[in-house]
């Protein structure tokens, strides 16, 4: 059996650590709270400007615009992947390095020209470890990603979009469905496709109604050129968002199930503990009634 004095000192080094999970957890739990209610706000705003957008397509106006127009073939692909700067958030940042790498493959085989960016540490050093370039890295985003930040890279994408230089944009990152649920995901933000109403059959009567909700200034037209690039950089920052909420939902769990699997070691090393301290116990106590035996004989 162990020695007793090791396994105690086993013991209070995994109470040691215990201290640091349960803090890490709270931590977690603390800024996971902030990053779903930035990522809930984001979430109405995207939904309203997809709203108004629908409402001015289901009026019976146009509604066209280069982002909403696919190239007949497309030469340039880029990849963006989310990723956090630290680990200990269980599979989170594997998961999603894993997917980045199955959509480069698949974007190779269809696209002459793809590029690959990265945010966060841990996703450059997975792709540097499978010896994978990266032509851009973003190591300023952590948990609570700022839209200013980010509007810098939209609107890169946008102006590359613009000039013919890019035709098509992916983004692999977890999407947050809540606490219980995150999924990791790769979508499409460029182009953007048919906005949502746009198909829909116009009713004159209902066209007519909704004319009168809105009035524009200078014209409906120069509104969508303001409305349809505002959407995509919403929808990236949206994106960011998701992620930084996942993360914190994945190290809360992984600091969680680390805190409970040392109670549970600590448990079993106390047990181990008094075992082996009782059998020293009896050991010395056989010794001294040896010893006195030893003595009257």
């Amino acid at each position: 059996m162990a020695n007793a004095r090791a396994l105690d000192k086993r013991r209070k080094s995994i109470r040691n650590i215990k201290k640091i999970t349960r803090t890490m957890e709270l931590i977690a739990t603390a800024r996971f709270k902030k990053a779903m209610d930035r990522a809930t706000a984001a979430t109405d705003y995207t939904n309203r400007i997809s709203g108004v957008v629908s409402d001015l397509a289901r009026a019976g106006l146009e509604v066209t615009h280069p982002l909403l127009e696919a190239p007949e073939k497309s030469e340039n692909a880029k990849l963006l992947v989310l990723t956090g700067n630290r680990g200990l958030c269980g599979g989170y940042n594997s998961n999603a390095i894993r997917l980045g790498v199955k959509t480069r493959d698949e974007l190779i085989a269809a696209v002459p020209n793809v590029t690959l960016e990265v945010s966060g540490k841990r996703g450059i050093s997975g792709f540097d470890f499978r010896e994978i370039e990266v032509d851009e890295q973003f190591l300023q985003f952590d948990d609570q990603p700022k839209f200013t930040e980010v509007e810098v890279i939209a609107n890169r994408y946008l102006q590359l979009y613009i000039e013919g230089k890019l035709d098509r944009l992916d983004v692999t990152y977890t999407k947050f469905h809540s606490v219980a649920r995150q999924e990791i995901v790769n979508e499409t933000l460029l182009p953007l496709g048919k906005l949502e109403g746009a198909d829909t059959p116009v009713d004159p009567d209902a066209a007519a109604g909704r004319e009168k909700l809105y009035e524009f200034v200078p014209s409906a037209e120069s509104i969508l050129e303001e409305v349809v690039p505002a959407s995509f950089r919403i929808k990236l920052f949206k994106c960011f968002l998701d992620a930084a909420v996942s993360e914190q939902v994945a190290r809360m769990i992984a600091m969680k199930s680390a805190t409970e699997a040392a109670n549970d070691m600590i448990k079993d090393l106390s047990r181990t503990y008094n075992r082996a301290r009782q059998s020293q116990i009896t050991g010395e106590i056989m010794e001294v009634i040896g010893g006195v035996e030893a003595l009257e004989g």
